[in-house]
């Protein structure tokens, strides 16, 4: 079939005419070559195939030859096999004498019959200071209102649209800041990574500009080892208001102190309460892990207040080596004695000398 001009704008093979419009109106603006000063001729030829997509889906007779014979029928030349009796009445031979010959249009010639001018990069002068038009989404940088006194206010909504979150809607570069919001999250789950699914409330614009409220489930993916302070962004989730940007909201992750376990790093820490005479005689540490294992560890040193005992790898999981973790860190805390009889006293003097 050659070019497939569904795929040139994007849109499906039963797509409607207000779909043609808006993907032709996204791609144009996006493409057009005084857009593109830098990728001036790719910009051009993109340009043209766009706008000639455009101008067959969006012509019926047009579509109906392209849908059957493909680009060769719109030009007048017959696809492998389309010659015979049983060939189609667009062409010569067929069996009819109808023909069909497609000449496209200057794409510069659609451009502005659809929006009502030709050079809307070129010939405006101080839009380049304002920072143009963005490529992409087809948003607007800059006061709307300057753009309304040189295309007209008419022009802004009838190829525009009203206000509203389409991603072909003319917007300006104003945008509320962040809206932040605390997830506190346990250890337990910050080990192994956990789905958080949090309701948000905003309003939206639809088409016509009205504006309602909208409730929104958003999908927070907490990976295993995220520390506290992690920043997970979802853009422009906020409000929707007349020429502003919808402010992105930001969940921030707050760690939710545990029972046993503190952070430090990659290391997760443990102290133990032991008395003097295991400190002294032997001590086995045994540990639930975040994960449900039941860590047993022998410690045959004597344990002095500043020792610790050092589990490698049974620490925190490293977010950017998923198959490394810190160390557990066990320390202690040792229970003396408040008071000694005298033998007692004695007998530490004999069995430990002076």
């Amino acid at each position: 079939m050659g070019v497939d001009y569904y795929k040139v704008l994007g849109v499906d093979r039963g797509a409607s005419d207000d779909d043609l419009k808006k993907a032709y109106r996204k791609l144009a603006m996006r493409w057009h070559p005084d857009k593109n000063p830098t990728n001036k001729k790719d910009a051009e030829a993109k340009f043209k195939q766009i706008s000639e997509a455009y101008e067959v889906l969006s012509d019926s007779q047009k579509r109906t030859v392209y849908d059957q014979l493909g680009e060769e029928g719109l030009k007048g030349q017959p696809p492998p096999g389309a010659g015979g009796p049983s060939a189609s009445p667009f062409y010569p031979g067929g069996g009819h004498s109808t023909s069909f010959h497609f000449n496209p249009r200057s794409a510069d010639d659609i451009f502005a019959e659809f929006f009502g001018f030709s050079g809307p990069f070129s010939s405006m002068g101080g839009m380049g200071g304002m920072g143009g038009m963005s490529g992409g989404t087809g948003g607007m940088r800059g006061d709307p209102r300057s753009y309304g006194s040189m295309f007209g206010n008419e022009f802004l909504s009838s190829q525009f649209g009203a206000q509203s979150s389409a991603s072909n809607m003319p917007r300006p570069s104003h945008k509320p800041a962040s809206i932040e919001n605390r997830l506190p999250v346990t250890l337990a789950d910050l080990y192994k990574g956990v789905a958080k699914k949090m309701k948000i409330s905003r309003e939206v614009i639809d088409a016509t500009g009205r504006v309602s409220q909208v409730e929104e489930i958003l999908t927070i993916d907490v990976k295993p080892g995220w520390k506290k302070g992690t920043k997970i962004t979802f853009p422009e989730k906020g409000n929707e208001a007349p020429n502003m940007i919808p402010a992105d909201i930001v969940f921030i992750i707050e760690e939710k102190p545990h029972d046993v376990f503190t952070r430090e790093g990659n290391d997760l820490v443990v102290t133990e309460k032991i008395s003097l005479v295991e400190a002294l005689t032997g001590y086995t540490v045994r540990v639930a892990t975040l994960d449900g294992r039941i860590l047993s560890v022998p410690v045959s040193s004597v344990i002095h207040p500043s020792y610790e005992e050092v589990i490698p790898g049974e620490g925190m999981p490293i977010p950017k080596e998923p198959n490394k973790k810190g160390n557990l860190r066990v320390k202690f805390s040792i229970k003396f004695p408040s008071r000694l009889t005298s033998d007692q006293k004695a007998g530490i003097k004999r069995l430990l000398g002076s």
